[in-house]
């Protein structure tokens, strides 16, 4: 794995790299960058997203106040419920390893201030 020049060095950072690593997988001949999205570029995606949020939130203590699954991933298998997507749940948005950064820092998921709205 490759990380990029600007990427932070320290052991936060090397704490969420080394659990991105072990749950989901990080490609060998690819650079990591902060905007390499988890859910686009590395196809985390379903019961592998959930699990992967439920461990940064024991891990990292992050308090995941108004993070939504259906914003960044596609759900495991069909659900019948999910046939007519909720408003504003269709397209999924890039979540990425800054946002996941930003939020162990600040031990809270903020979906406005991550994304920059």
């Amino acid at each position: 794995m490759h990380l990029a020049p600007n990427f932070p060095d320290d052991p936060t950072m090397h704490q969420l790299v080394q659990l991105l690593h072990e749950e989901i997988g990080l490609p060998e001949r690819k650079t990591i960058h902060l905007t390499t999205s988890i859910n686009f570029d590395l196809g985390c995606n379903g019961a592998d997203a959930q699990h992967l949020i439920e461990t940064l939130e024991d891990q990292f203590h992050i308090d995941f106040v108004d993070y939504d699954s259906y914003r960044y991933f596609q759900p495991e298998g069909y659900d019948v419920f999910l046939k007519r997507k909720a408003k504003g749940r269709g397209d999924k948005e890039p979540l990425t390893i800054g946002m996941l950064y930003r939020a162990i820092k600040a031990q809270r998921w903020d979906t406005r201030e991550l994304e920059g709205l």
